[in-house]
């Protein structure tokens, strides 16, 4: 039975997870957090710097190890920004605390996958409500839906 207080795309969401654990039992260990990944995740990483060195008009921070790159034409990055290595390539607004605690999710992402990282993210698809790396990052710090307060 559906529990009426769970969102409605809760259930799509629990099955892209389950898809997604399926998916990397069928990757070979070895190029999951391991020395190979960390290559994919500095080539993904040298990728977001040239690109937000390039285009970026704004400032650009750190914060708990990941870059961000502030004022990009919204042409350079999809949605409201795009984590590349250790990179957040952004518009000109100040990205929240849980936007930023999403983004060091993605980059933790991409150390554990590196090059795997943008194919895995393409299959999973472009609908954040069904992507796991997504919903792995928190749907809710990433804007993709309201914030729910449970009493």
């Amino acid at each position: 039975m559906t529990d009426p207080h769970e969102p409605h795309w809760k259930h799509d969401a629990d099955q892209a997870l389950i898809k997604g654990r399926r998916i990397d039992h069928l990757i070979p260990p070895f190029l999951l957090d391991s020395p190979i990944s960390r290559v994919g995740y500095w080539w993904g990483t040298a990728v977001g710097m040239t690109w937000g060195f390039i285009w970026s008009r704004g400032k650009i921070t750190e914060s708990e190890g990941l870059w961000v790159f502030r004022g990009l034409p919204s042409w350079a990055f999809p949605r409201g920004g795009v984590c590349v290595g250790r990179c957040f390539l952004t518009g000109p607004r100040v990205p929240s605390a849980a936007v930023l605690k999403h983004e060091r999710v993605h980059m933790r992402q991409w150390r554990r996958y590196g090059f795997l990282m943008p194919l895995l993210y393409t299959i999973a698809g472009r609908n954040a409500l069904t992507n796991r790396f997504e919903i792995e990052a928190g749907l809710e710090d990433g804007n993709y839906v309201p914030r729910h307060h449970r009493a």
